[in-house]
This record gives C-alpha cells, sequence and structure tokens, in this order.
C-alpha cells in the first residue's frame, strides 16, 4: 500500500509539474473505453481481432530480420511494438535501447516511465495506446539510425499506423519526427503544431528521455498533450 501512495504521489507531482489543473471525469475521458465498448461491442471487438491477427502478420513478415546491418551490430531482438491494436492513440520512438533490447517492448526504461506519466496525464492508461519505434532493432551505442535503416524499416511502422488506424500519432523526439515528416527542421521548430500523416493527425513533441535531461521542457510537453487531448476528443486544433 505504502509503495501504491508513493508512485500516487510521485505522479500528482509530475501532473503539477506539468502544470495539469485537474482531471477530466466526463465519459470521453475517464470511461472512453467502456464507452466506446457499450456502442458496439460486437465491431468493436471484431475490429480488435483482425488489427491483432494483421499486427502479428506484420511482426512474422520482420523474422529474425537481416534487412539492414543492425542485425550484425549487436542488437539482441526485434521490438516490434505494443499496446491496443485499435488505439485511438500512437507513440513513435527513434529506436530501442538497451532496456528495450533486452526485454522486447519498447519505452520500458526510464524514458519509457516518462512516458507512462505522460499517457496517464491525458488520463489514459499504456493499454489504452499502441506504442512503437521507427526502427525495431537497437543501434550500437545508441546512435542515430541511418537512412539505410530507415528506409529498410519504416514500411513495417507505415503497416502498423494502416493497421491500428489510430487518430492522433505523437512524435517523439526529433529524430521520429523528422522520419515521419520527411524534413531536416528540429523538433524546436515542429513541435507546436498538427499535420496530416497517413490519415491520422500527427502531433510531434519532445522525447521522454530528453526531458529527464532537461526537466523544465516540461510544460511545452504538457501544451502539445493537451492538443492530442482536444484532437482525441474530437475537438478543432489550430
Amino acid at each position: 500500500m505504502a509503495n501504491t501512495r508513493e508512485q500516487l504521489a510521485e505522479h500528482l507531482k509530475f501532473f503539477g509539474e506539468l502544470g495539469v489543473e485537474g482531471f477530466r471525469k466526463d465519459a470521453v475521458w475517464a470511461s472512453r473505453t467502456d464507452a466506446d465498448r457499450a456502442e458496439g461491442r460486437g465491431p468493436r471487438e471484431e475490429r480488435a481481432s483482425d488489427s491483432a491477427s494483421q499486427l502479428v502478420a506484420i511482426r512474422d513478415d520482420i523474422g529474425d530480420c537481416t534487412r539492414c546491418k543492425l542485425c550484425n551490430l549487436g542488437r539482441k531482438q526485434i521490438v516490434f511494438g505494443v499496446g491496443n491494436p485499435t488505439a485511438d492513440l500512437m507513440f513513435v520512438g527513434e529506436a530501442p535501447g538497451r532496456d528495450e533490447d533486452i526485454q522486447g517492448i519498447p519505452f520500458v526504461g526510464r524514458a519509457g516511465q516518462k512516458l507512462t506519466q505522460i499517457i496517464e496525464a491525458i488520463v489514459l492508461k499504456r493499454d489504452d495506446v499502441y506504442i512503437a519505434n521507427v526502427i525495431k532493432c537497437r543501434p550500437p551505442d545508441n546512435r542515430n539510425p541511418e537512412p539505410d535503416e530507415v528506409e529498410s524499416c519504416e514500411p513495417f511502422l507505415f503497416r502498423q499506423v494502416d493497421t491500428i488506424k489510430p487518430k492522433v500519432i505523437v512524435a517523439l523526439g526529433t529524430f521520429a519526427a523528422k522520419s515521419l515528416l520527411k524534413t531536416t527542421d528540429s523538433i524546436s521548430r515542429l513541435r507546436g503544431r498538427v499535420y496530416d500523416y497517413r490519415g491520422a493527425k500527427l502531433v510531434p513533441t519532445f522525447h521522454p528521455a530528453f526531458l529527464l535531461r532537461n526537466p523544465s521542457c516540461r510544460r511545452e510537453v504538457w501544451e502539445d498533450m493537451k492538443k492530442v487531448r482536444a484532437l482525441l476528443n474530437g475537438e478543432d486544433v489550430a
């Protein structure tokens, strides 16, 4: 119980640092998943099953990938993606790190804990969203993925996006935003705006690892996540 209280206190402190002034209790947010299921359990479950099967097929197509040089540069396993196969919200990062390479799950290290806090700040859970990376294998020494590696791997991300059909995609950090938007602009120039991307709205923001090093940028991330929340709620965002 004490540990639960400590975790709750830590989350509330984080929300306060972000500038969160309270939690929404309307049906869209507090009970969004249950409400969605109540509106059409059969079709929703059928779509979830179909999307899950398609994601399994995409993972099978990747196999024990040898399409680029990362297969011979120390990666332990493919880190495909995790979460709700019909998620309205999808997060896309750069590439797996050490912890992710070991566990085979994206965003499980310190940056992953920060991402979980960000998700919870908009009254969602990790299980409600889908999390993936542009690159499915860890680059050596956590260097940035190289162009040929992106070219080999991003078609699988495209297939994930097209299968899940999220309403909103959050590009986490400079590399993910540049890769998805095919631009050379920095994340500082890209964030704060909303872009159209493969049928979804794309919102670039700082990477959780960047927040760990630069906690003063938490307010900017919260502003970005308020845009995400509004988009998920069907509101117009400039």
